[in-house]
């Protein structure tokens, strides 16, 4: 059974804030007040389907007493019994408790694994994959920081996604990611095997961590390039050191305040994930069953580009459209991990 009085909670708490909205909130509220309803909107809208599909039955119900209606309310009953069900599972997935950092930005870091140069241009295939598939989403890609290795791949790349539902949809690519295929570096013609790793972070607000100034070291420096590519001839990149953790963020573009501010992001960023995975370690044992526990040493997904096959291993996922996913398409993966990752949720409550 569903729980009625949360239900009955929930669409007051929206129709409370619905009526703030409309009556104008203060303006240091706004922000605030419109996010908790937009993320409360999909849940009362299903409710609301679940009700009139509830009551409709109820009503179809007492028509039976009616000679002349029980065939029409027969009818009605058994398609209404027939979409309960998955209204019922839809609604329980709604009510589901939400990552607090689901809406937030998020922070891709990516970084070659075992396989020399062959691994970071993997990497570098994986950053356009990234950026491609946040392009079609309609999110903002922006790179913080790139490390380019001598043949064009990537020894280090961290770039900010912002967009609607960005982190809920791409905390799931945390892991090492597996590449089979014959390297344009082998002129024999033999497969090998590489790897990167990529974390997803979601971005820290000021409120989140407070980082004294005493607990970091600036340093700027000239940025370089390989090949001498996108030098710069003042001293702008910045490079930030955390001297508790020891944690060390660069950033590289043309202007040293916006680096300054995105190397703060970026460090914000490692901090607030060290923070949310200490108390998930702390909160909940069984968490390593579920996918995206964020155990980057994880080999998650492996693309093998003579068969044309990505197998996700969390979920035993195999897709023969190597093509398509590298061209940034990676909806049916991300959708078929957030469906595993709320059955094992629902499971867990039951």
């Amino acid at each position: 059974m569903l729980p009625e009085d949360r239900l009955v909670q929930i669409v007051q708490r929206f129709e409370f804030l619905e009526a703030q909205l409309n009556a104008g909130a203060a303006p240091d509220q706004i922000a605030r007040i419109s996010r908790e309803y937009a993320e409360l909107k999909p849940v009362v809208e299903q409710i609301a389907r679940w009700r009139a599909a509830r009551d409709g039955l109820t009503d179809a119900e007492a028509m039976l007493a009616d000679p002349e209606m029980r065939d029409l309310a027969q009818d009605e009953m058994a398609r209404l019994r027939e979409e309960m069900p998955a209204l019922e599972q839809a609604l329980r997935i709604a009510l589901l408790p939400r990552d607090a950092a689901d809406a937030r930005p998020a922070i891709i870091e990516i970084r070659p694994g075992t396989g020399g140069e062959e691994a970071a241009l993997f990497a570098g295939n994986l950053l356009s994959m990234y950026r491609r598939h946040a392009e079609a989403q309609g999110w903002t890609f922006q790179m913080l920081d790139l490390t380019e290795s001598d043949l064009g791949g990537v020894k280090e790349a961290v770039a900010r996604v912002e967009g609607e539902g960005v982190f809920a949809r791409l905390k799931y690519e945390s892991g090492v990611h597996r590449v089979q295929r014959v390297p344009e570096t082998e002129s024999g013609g033999r497969i090998h095997t590489s790897a990167a790793t990529v974390a997803v972070l979601p971005e820290a607000e000021d409120v989140d961590i407070d980082i004294p100034a005493t607990d970091i070291r600036i340093d700027t420096m000239r940025a370089s390039g390989a090949g001498g590519q996108h030098v710069n001839t003042t001293d702008s990149a910045v490079r930030i050191t955390h001297l508790p953790t020891g944690i060390v963020v660069t950033s590289s573009e043309k202007s040293q305040h916006q680096n300054r501010a995105n190397a703060m992001a970026v460090l914000r960023a490692r901090l607030y994930d060290m923070e949310r995975s200490r108390a998930d370690a702390e909160r909940a044992a069984d968490r390593k069953s579920q996918v995206g526990s964020g155990d980057r040493s994880e080999r998650i997904r492996t693309y093998n580009f003579p068969q044309g096959r990505m197998t996700d291993h969390r979920i035993n996922l195999t897709l023969y459209a190597l093509d398509r996913i590298m061209a940034g398409d990676l909806g049916e993966i991300i959708d078929a991990l957030t469906a595993h990752d709320q059955a094992a949720r629902l499971a867990a409550q039951e």
